[in-house]
Formats: C-alpha cells, structure tokens, sequence
C-alpha cells in the first residue's frame, strides 16, 4: 500500500507541462506620444507630480459633499453591485478549475445483510449473512502529463482577474459619471440663479419704463420691449428650475440612493477637484495601466491557454482510482487484522479516431486568441483616442474660458453705459435691451465655459487610468502569488 500511494505522489509530480503557445503581449498599435499641434498644450506639472493612476480619487476630488455622494453611489450603484457578483461568480469558476488539479478523495462506509432461504441452504436452515465495510480512495484522477488541466485552471484564473479589471474600470467611471452629473447640477443652480437676478433686473426696469411712459416721457415702444425682456427672463427661470429638478433625478438613479438635501450642491459655482492640472506621461505607461484595457489582456491570456488545452486533447489522458480500506463480516472485526483491502486501478485514453473534433476544438482556440489580440489592439486605440481627445479639449478649453471671462467684464460695462444713459433719457432702452442680452448671454456662456473646463479635468483623469483606492489589492495579488506558487 505505502509503495502504492508512493507511486501515485511520484506521477503527480510528473504532471505540469504545459502545450500553451508562450504568451507575449502584442506591440502596441499607437503612436509612441500623444498627437501635437495647435489644439494641444505642453504638460505644465512639476517633474515630481504623480501621475493619474497613482491619484486616489480621495485625494483628486476637494469637495466634501462631492466625496460622500461618491461614497454613497459606490455603496448603492446596481451597475458596480452587478460587476462584483461576477467577480464572485467568476473566483467560482476558478476554484472548480483549479480543485481539478489536486485528486478528490471520499470515505466510504457500507454495511449489508442477505437471508438465504432454508431450502437453499446445505444444512437445511434459513442464514443470515453481514458484511461491513470502510474505504479511503481517490476516484479518476487525472494526471495532468501534458498540462490540461493547468491550462484550463489558468484560463479560469485569467478570467477571474479580468473580472477584478472590469469592476476597477466600472468603479473609475461610476466615480468620474457622479462627478460630471454633479458638476452639471451646478451648473445649472448657477444658470438658475443668472436668471432669477436677471428677472429681478428687468422688472425694476420695466416698472421704470412703465412709468415715464405714463408720464408721457417715453412711447410705449420702451415699456414693450422691457416686458420682453422680463418675459424672456421669467421662461428661463421655469427652464432651469425644471432643469435642476431633472438633474437632481439623474444624480439620484446614479448614486443608487436617495441624495440626503445636505450632500447637493450649494453656493456659486466653483473648482470641486483639488488639482488643476494632470500630467498626461506616455502612452505606454498611461494605456498599460488602464483597467479596460488591463481586462483584454487578461482575456488574451485565457485565450492563450485555452490553446494549451485544446492541444493536450490530441496526447492520451491518464486517470486513477485507488482505494484502500477494511472489510468484516461483522462490526466487531471491522478493523482488526487481516481485513484490509485496496485497488489500483489506472486508465489511458488514447484519441484515435474522433472525426476531426479535436482538430476542430484547436481552430477555435486559435480563432478565439486571434480575436483576443485584435480587441485588446482595439481597448488600446480606443483609449489612446479618449485621452487625445481630452488633451485637446485641455489645450483650448482655458483660453476659451479666458476669452469668455473677457467677454463677460465687456458686454456687462457696455450694459451699464446704457443702461445709465437710459435712466438719463439719453437714449432709447432699445440699445440698453440688446446690452443686456448680450450680457445675460455672455454669462451663461461663462456657466458653460467653466464647467466644460471642471468636466475635462475629471474625464482627464479618468482616462489616464485614474487611480482607484487600493481596496482590491490584497485580494488580487494573493490569488496571482498563489497562482505563481503552482
């Protein structure tokens, strides 16, 4: 027996070559640096400024309110609550994968009794008979010479890992999504506020105008056109109040939670993040690093070693079963001298003929790994294109919003110098009405402005591979050490 389970530990060591292609990652299908031009600007951070993903969006967001509505769709988003299910799923899969490589044993116990009849029996009476018995064994264990069933636990474990990206991809942009909706919400407060001041503006000076026209110092041509103005003022205030309440909705479907009336925006619009500025790095460090396409290649190397498998189909499968164990015709002696028993009983399978399956099952593994490649070369053209789009965005964004700063200081004295020369009866309130648009549109451009400028640098982070909080670390890098151990 001991010769016996020796010679099962010694073929179990023999097992583990593996017939998966060595796996290398694909060149990358960029560009080596980030387009240049007109649209874009130099990286104007400090030598020692950390890049994106080492930022944890604790440290990158400097608005309190703004944290804890975070932390509170983290804790309640269905979509992120979906995305961690399938990691538990998926470490499910891993496990049954990677159990098949060590054998399953069971212990068995049986017992049975049998009447023979009386006129069966030599001496003419009726027996009954027990037998008892006890086994330990391992049933159909297959030794893994060519690596099938590493290939196949590999392949789970890549999946598993992929899993882990994806929540990390859907986290960042969970985080990246409340933070747009909510620099939207203030945005719109702000646009509401312009147009409840606005409104109030314009019906001083249309009780001004209504006065000197029945004073008969002005026609009433004045006081029209300044109750267009008030109109024009009242839509907009019915417009962003509703627009608020829609915001403040989507905020909510979002976060996954009822948003608490202390957590929403308050006050004028303002900088909600704590850095003004990210440096963009390289290409291959940026895009290697982002969850997304850290995912594909998790899957490329699943497909790589579902090659592996499909490989070992074609060389023979060896599987055991053994067993040791105790046999008595009664309880008593059911461990007692000379009632041991065991089996050894190996099996080969050897494919000869199976009509092409084999073959067939290795054209699709390759099929499957070709698509792999040409999908992760996609996740990194996709992302080098976000990134590029948000540096050119960045490159223009603050002289935009310069330029409309400017604008606004300009068209608001050119409404007062009418606005003052209109009091006066210097002129008509036609030329104060057409300032005044001018200046009500300038700063809702302004509201605009500022927030295409805030919204940039969250997307800006968030496609550098903004970095997430180191939460899943631990959990991760056991299963990759326990994975390198094997």
């Amino acid at each position: 027996m001991k010769k016996t389970l020796l010679s099962l530990a010694a073929l179990a060591l023999l097992g583990g070559c593996s017939l998966a292609p060595t796996y290398q990652r694909p060149d990358s299908p960029v560009a080596g640096g980030w387009p240049a031009g007109p649209a874009y600007q130099a990286d104007a951070a400090a030598a020692n400024a950390r890049p994106a993903a080492d930022i944890q969006w604790r440290d990158f967001f400097a608005d309190a309110r703004l944290r804890q509505v975070i932390e509170l769709a983290l804790a309640n988003n269905r979509d992120l609550r979906v995305s961690t299910l399938n990691i538990e799923k998926a470490r499910a899969r891993y496990g049954i994968e990677s159990a098949a490589l060590l054998p399953k044993i069971a212990a068995n116990g049986s017992g049975s009794a049998q009447r023979s009849a009386a006129n069966a029996s030599p001496n003419g009476q009726a027996q009954v008979t027990h037998q008892y018995s006890a086994n330990l064994g391992a049933a159909a264990y297959e030794l893994d010479f060519f690596g099938r069933v590493r290939d196949l636990s590999e392949s789970a474990l890549q999946q598993y890992l992929g899993t882990e990206e994806a929540r990390r991809a859907a986290q960042i942009s969970l985080v990246a999504e409340v933070a747009g909706h909510y620099l939207t919400l203030l945005a719109d407060q702000e646009r509401l506020r312009l147009a409840q001041e606005t409104l109030k503006s314009q019906q001083v000076s249309y009780a001004l105008s209504q006065s000197r026209f029945q004073a008969g110092a002005t026609s009433g041509l004045d006081m029209y056109e300044a109750q267009t103005s008030v109109e024009a003022a009242r839509s907009d205030v019915a417009l962003y109040t509703g627009q608020v309440a829609l915001d403040q909705n989507l905020l909510a479907l979002v976060v996954g939670a009822p948003l608490p009336a202390g957590l929403l925006p308050q006050g004028p619009q303002a900088s909600v993040t704590a850095l003004t500025d990210i440096p963009s790095g390289l290409p291959s460090e940026v895009l290697q690093r982002r969850p997304d396409v850290l995912e594909a290649e998790r899957t490329l190397r699943a497909a790589n070693a579902n090659i592996g498998a499909a490989r070992a189909a074609f060389f023979p499968r060896i599987s055991l079963t053994a067993s040791a164990g105790t046999v008595s015709d009664n309880l008593s002696g059911l461990f007692k001298g000379g009632s041991s028993t065991w089996s050894f009983m190996p099996q080969v399978s050897l494919p000869i003929f199976d009509g092409g399956v084999n073959r067939a099952n290795l054209g699709i593994a390759k099929v499957e790994r070709d698509i792999a490649v040409a999908r992760y070369e996609k996740s990194i053209q996709s992302a080098f294109r976000e990134v590029s789009d948000a540096l050119a965005q960045r490159g223009t964004l603050g002289e935009r919003l310069a330029s409309q700063e400017a604008l606004v200081e300009a068209a608001s004295k050119s409404y007062r110098i009418h606005e003052a020369r209109y009091r006066q009866g210097a002129e008509s309130y036609l030329n104060a009405l057409v300032s005044q648009r001018a200046q009500y549109a300038a700063q809702q451009s302004l509201i605009g402005a500022r927030l295409q400028k805030q919204a940039n640098l969250v997307t800006l982070y968030k496609v550098l591979g903004g970095g997430w909080q180191p939460e899943g670390a631990p959990a991760t890098a056991a299963v990759q050490g326990a994975a390198g151990a094997r």
